[in-house]
């Protein structure tokens, strides 16, 4: 089931950013007088899944959801109508208007992409605001580390300080802006002592690769619940008891205390708790699994006191179109990384089922629509790259011919048209094989 709904978040996402992108197209082809023969969501090879006409254009729905598109007459696209590209040009067509109509035509779906992701940037803060646990809080017991970052020099109990000397002031985005600025150095306190940590060579391609989150918050392992027939729970322990040690060795955290207890499988261990001003001490036959049936308290914000701040809708404007900005440097900053042989990005490329796995198991509003934010940066950022076939090739020789004062032949837009959708179809190939890969590796 939870495939299922990672699916149509994606589905669902991939149509908003499809209509909103071929609109842009669309609205300004028709304020330049330019006929638009076709208005599609998704592609639909032999036939549609349903269509209708209305004053002159063609909408509709494909059945093979890679995308979608508008077919503007007079236009070398991916329909490769040549038969009307024959024919003497018309002054309703494409290749009629004016070159700047025609470049504005072009970036009109880039423009409206980069729209919708400030309407939902100011949309989600006006109506959900900001939270964030700073890293000066996640410091106050230190951090907890796997064993990807314990090969980075990294030790549970950490604090980190900054990376590369510059203060995160977001915890959860510490990994992100090491990766992003291709980190050096992260500067931690370790036993009240300032120390760098130098990163091996490798240790970000390793980052981007994996699927855990490198460091996390430690916290005191407090009783917050128990597990049907829990063995703690039949023992005495309560909800509330602090568990802070197992037979002669002290554990105050979580982390600790799970480490501890695997080294005691089928075997009777002591463990010490905490009540109020009484030390409690219990002894439990452990299984196979060292399964003690506890869970910890899941209220995080009476641990730690998080960064909030709420918006309104005056507010919001300005912070969505920051936060847009800020989404498009980072973006630019990912495909930068593609290129570097330290980081060595485009191992971890991925496709549709990538795109997929970083929607929530469960359907949330929130997580859905920062998700589609990031998604319609992306795909304006992609667009406008000059690989023919894109709307960025269309850019690119709309700028040749200003400058030039001479268009393309319409022969050459052809065969760069051709080069262009192999190129995308090749990237295509390889960023689901990539996936598939993945999943066989897994």
């Amino acid at each position: 089931m939870d495939i299922v709904i990672k699916i149509l978040q994606l589905i669902l996402s991939l149509s908003i950013l499809v209509v909103v992108h071929e609109f842009g197209h669309f609205a300004a082809a028709k304020i330049f007088k330019t006929r638009v023969e076709k208005f599609y969501l998704f592609f639909n090879p032999w036939f549609s899944l349903f269509k209708f006409t209305y004053k002159g254009t063609e909408y509709g729905m494909g059945w093979l959801p890679l995308g979608g598109y508008v077919k503007i007459s007079g236009m070398i696209d991916e329909s490769m109508d040549k038969e009307q590209m024959a024919q003497e040009p018309q002054p309703w067509e494409f290749r009629s208007k004016p070159a700047w109509q025609r470049l504005i035509i072009m970036l009109g779906g880039v423009f409206m992409n980069v729209v919708l992701a400030i309407v939902i940037y100011i949309g989600i803060l006006a109506y959900y605001g900001e939270e964030y646990l700073p890293t000066s809080e996640a410091n106050k017991f230190g951090i907890s580390v796997d064993s990807l970052a314990m090969d980075m020099g990294f030790k549970t109990g950490d604090k980190i300080l900054s990376v590369d000397e510059v203060y995160v002031e977001d915890f959860q985005k510490i990994p992100v802006s090491m990766i992003l600025n291709e980190a050096k150095t992260v500067q931690v306190m370790r036993d009240g002592k300032e120390m760098d940590i130098t990163l091996p060579p490798g240790s970000l391609n390793k980052l981007i690769k994996s699927k855990n989150k490198l460091i996390g918050i430690r916290i005191p392992f407090v009783i917050g619940s128990f597990s049907e027939n829990s063995p703690a729970q039949k023992a005495g322990m309560q909800v509330g008891d602090s568990l802070i040690g197992i037979n002669q060795t002290y554990v105050k955290y979580f982390s600790e205390f799970r480490t501890e207890i695997l080294k005691n499988k089928n075997q009777e261990v002591s463990i010490i708790t905490k009540r109020a001003n009484d030390t409690l001490r219990y002894n439990i036959q452990l299984d196979s699994n060292a399964i003690v049936g506890v869970f910890t308290q899941g209220d995080m914000t009476k641990l730690f006191k998080f960064n909030k701040k709420t918006y309104n809708f005056a507010e919001a404007i300005p912070a969505g179109f920051n936060k847009t900005w800020k989404g498009i440097d980072d973006y630019l900053k990912q495909l930068k990384l593609m290129f570097s042989p330290e980081v060595k990005a485009y191992e971890g490329v991925g496709g549709f089922g990538m795109i997929a796995s970083i929607f929530p198991a469960e359907w949330h509003w929130q997580s859905f629509w920062r998700l589609t934010a990031f998604l319609s940066i992306m795909l304006a950022i992609l667009n406008v790259l000059p690989i023919p076939a894109l709307d960025g090739g269309h850019v690119m020789f709309l700028f040749y011919e200003i400058i030039a004062r001479r268009k393309p032949s319409d022969k050459f837009l052809e065969y760069a048209q051709i080069v262009g959708m192999l190129l995308l179809f090749a990237l295509l190939i390889y960023a689901n094989g990539m996936d598939v890969l993945r999943l066989f590796a897994d």
